[in-house]
Parts: C-alpha cells; sequence; structure tokens
C-alpha cells in the first residue's frame, strides 16, 4: 500500500485535540452539543469570534475536522454533507463550506483556525476569553506551499 492510499485511510486534522475538560451545561450534554452548534455556525459566517477560551476551544476541533472532512470527500459524499447538516444551523454555510472554505484551505499545511488569547474584561468577567478566527492566507503560508 502507498503513501496515498494511507492517507485516505486515516484523517489527519492540521490540529492537535486537546483532552476535555469538563463543561458544564444547565441542558446537559444537548444543551453543550446545542452551543458548540452555534458557536460553529457563527465562526463559518463571520469568520471571527471573540468568546470564552473554554467554549472557542472545543468549538476549534469541531471546525478543523468539518472544513478537514469537506476538503477530503467534497459535497457528493453523504456522511460528510450530514455531518455538516447537523452541525451548521443556518443551510447556506453550507455551501460556503463547501464552495468557498474547502478551496480555500486545500493546499494548507498548517490549520485552518486560530486560536488567540483575549485580554480579561476586568471586573465583570472572571473567565478567560479569546478570539478564534479562520486563517486567511499570509506571505508565510504561501511560501510553505511553495516549498
Amino acid at each position: 500500500m502507498n503513501q496515498a492510499n494511507v492517507e485516505k485511510l486515516v484523517s489527519k486534522l492540521r490540529y492537535n485535540v486537546k483532552p476535555r475538560r469538563k463543561l458544564r451545561n444547565v441542558d446537559g450534554p444537548l444543551g453543550r452539543i446545542r452551543k458548540i452548534q452555534k458557536t460553529l455556525t457563527a465562526l463559518l459566517k463571520y469568520e471571527r469570534l471573540e468568546l470564552n477560551y473554554n467554549r472557542a476551544d472545543e468549538t476549534r476541533g469541531y471546525v478543523e475536522r468539518l472544513i478537514s472532512e469537506a476538503i477530503r470527500y467534497g459535497p457528493d459524499h453523504e456522511e460528510t454533507m450530514q455531518m455538516a447538516d447537523f452541525w451548521i444551523l443556518e443551510k447556506q454555510l453550507v455551501h460556503k463550506l463547501f464552495k468557498v472554505l474547502a478551496p480555500r484551505y486545500k493546499d494548507y499545511t498548517v490549520s485552518f483556525t486560530k486560536l488567540h488569547k483575549a485580554p480579561y474584561i476586568y471586573p465583570d468577567n472572571f473567565y478567560a476569553r479569546a478570539v478564534l478566527e479562520l486563517r486567511v492566507l499570509t506571505t508565510k503560508i504561501l511560501l510553505d506551499m511553495i516549498k
């Protein structure tokens, strides 16, 4: 089995998924999934969000996986389309995922998202804040692609 066949067998994310933290939601696991769906949809829509660090970190893994599967299989793959339909609440963004984001990120050798720590809003907020954004093509990434 050559290298090209092996890459199709194993999905490779360009982001290290960290162990899950204890994230609680008053509505239980379904409430947590709904929050992730809303955050993921907003990120695909606006391409940059400011939110709590823990939610941003967890949502980042789902966004990376969704874009990775969209690049790997495309819109004709039934399971990928079902996954996109489940996680993306605004259905016009499914089109954006496959027609805009997948072609944009298909040659990336780095993660598709960036996570930055944001300053605390004192004294109102005690939780760590973060900025989660979709990566844009920079000169450094362009040079890495050429090499």
